[in-house]
């Protein structure tokens, strides 16, 4: 089975330079951003229970570890630049790829730079008030420009240029800040019971007396934030092509990556619980800061502000990483411009891809419209997440003789179980969103229309 592309073989292609520890950093520094600091005070107003809260981010985590084991299965055997895309283009054709592509450059990649890029800049701002994200620059009746906006500009203009400069600045990076970012959360953590002055968690299920149905409802809702905290895990299937030794590294990576990003979360918010009595979580943003307070007696605002910048910082420069790569992928399939399909000669990274990533990525800061719209884009990337899982079925039918060197642990209850969770989350969310989730799938169709421009323009 063989991908059609455009390109030539005369010309420069990817190099596979990313090794298992590079692999699984790229994953945990992607996931790994500004949600699991703020996530849980949001979480604690639908399901005031220590229990619900731990036992949903459990499942996310046994979500998330059920699909990294089914594109475990689709990465190894199809090793490719572009992860999701191929699957989806190969199962079930190049329409379903394009429209993938579409709302992931659009929104969905894009745009959760542009938010994370955001939470960057206001935290760089409270350690450095001098650069504080609401100080106005200029403003006019439709538009403010603001340090937070220049800053958070700033930031991906710099990482997508080092990410330019090759492969090998771009993973250094991710490697440092990724494991500074692990260790600041585990010394946390262990500081935290050790010194610290909490107090047991009461792990009741229903402590408030809530109605059943009420329970239901607030732990679907619950597990929307989750999933967003989660998200970003299966972005390491993008830069498949570059991996060494795909067909094990790839499913160790995104094994070892899950089960360690499940691991962190669950004592973290054990860690929340046990400083926190849920009066005093419930609806707060900056759940970290004020958890840490409660532990060690004094304003940890500075540490937990330098936290969230390394965080912030490893996520955006991943997402800026990995991204290009689908579009690259794309590209070869005449489903976008040429041009970005080209690899330079002396990188050997997808640098014009990188290129108009950081371009829109900019505009989408300076409009600051970019958090309306990634609340419509999740709701389509969990139904891209459920066709992509959902392909392992197709696949092994449509090409029953590609070699598999990696078969899904637990197939097919493995890939079910992710797609009938998912399905769940996502009629939930219909229910309790549905002017965003609506306005996810008008996005989504308008790709339709797009679509058929290039075909035309390819043909």
């Amino acid at each position: 089975m063989k991908h059609p592309e455009t390109k030539q073989d005369s010309q420069p292609g990817l190099v596979r330079q990313l090794g298992l520890f590079d692999s699984t950093m790229i994953m945990v520094g992607i996931v790994v951003a500004s949600g699991i600091f703020v996530t849980t005070g949001i979480m604690a107003k639908t399901i005031p229970s220590a229990g619900l809260i731990l036992l949903a981010w459990l499942i996310g985590g046994l979500l998330t570890m059920a699909g990294a084991l089914t594109y475990a299965e689709l990465g190894a055997a199809m090793p490719e630049a572009g992860g999701q895309y191929v699957y989806l283009y190969k199962a079930y054709g190049p329409l379903t790829g394009f429209l993938f592509g579409w709302v992931m450059f659009l929104v969905y990649n894009s745009g959760g730079i542009a938010a994370v890029a955001a939470a960057f800049s206001e935290y760089f701002g409270y350690l450095f008030p001098a650069f504080a994200a609401d100080k106005g620059v200029w403003s006019s009746p439709v538009f403010s420009l603001t340090v937070g906006k220049i800053v958070g500009i700033l930031l991906v203009l710099t990482l997508s240029l080092i990410n330019y400069l090759g492969l090998v600045f771009g993973k250094t990076i991710q490697n440092i800040f990724s494991t500074i970012k692990i260790g600041t959360l585990l010394g946390l953590i262990v500081l935290g019971f050790a010194l610290g002055k909490g107090t047991p968690v009461d792990f009741s299920l229903n402590p408030t007396g809530m109605s059943f149905g009420s329970l239901i409802v607030g732990f679907g809702v619950a597990l929307i934030a989750v999933s967003w905290a989660f998200d970003g895990w299966n972005n390491i299937n993008w830069v498949a092509g570059e991996i060494k030794k795909p067909k094990r590294n790839l499913p160790l990576a995104l094994i070892l990556g899950s089960l360690g990003i499940t691991v962190l979360y669950l004592l973290t918010n054990y860690l929340y619980l046990y400083a926190l009595p849920m009066t005093e979580l419930t609806g707060v943003i900056r759940v970290a800061e004020k958890a840490t307070s409660a532990l060690f007696g004094a304003s940890t605002g500075l540490i937990i502000s330098a936290a969230v910048v390394v965080s912030t910082f490893s996520s955006v420069n991943g997402s800026i990483l990995a991204g290009p790569r689908v579009y690259y992928a794309m590209a070869r399939d005449n489903l976008f411009f040429q041009s970005v399909s080209r690899i330079s000669p002396r990188f050997r990274t997808p640098g014009f891809a990188i290129l108009v990533q950081a371009v829109w990525i900019c505009i989408l800061v300076l409009s600051g419209t970019f958090e309306q719209l990634l609340t419509f884009a999740m709701f389509v990337a969990i139904l891209f997440w459920i066709a992509a899982t959902a392909s392992v079925f197709t696949l092994r039918k449509k090409f029953p003789d590609l070699p598999r060197p990696y078969k899904t642990w637990g197939y097919p209850v493995v890939p079910l179980l992710f797609i009938l969770a998912s399905v769940g989350i996502l009629i939930n969310t219909l229910i309790e969103k549905p002017v965003e989730s609506l306005a996810g799938i008008g996005l989504l169709l308008l790709g339709i229309p797009v679509y058929m421009f290039w075909k035309r323009r390819a043909s």
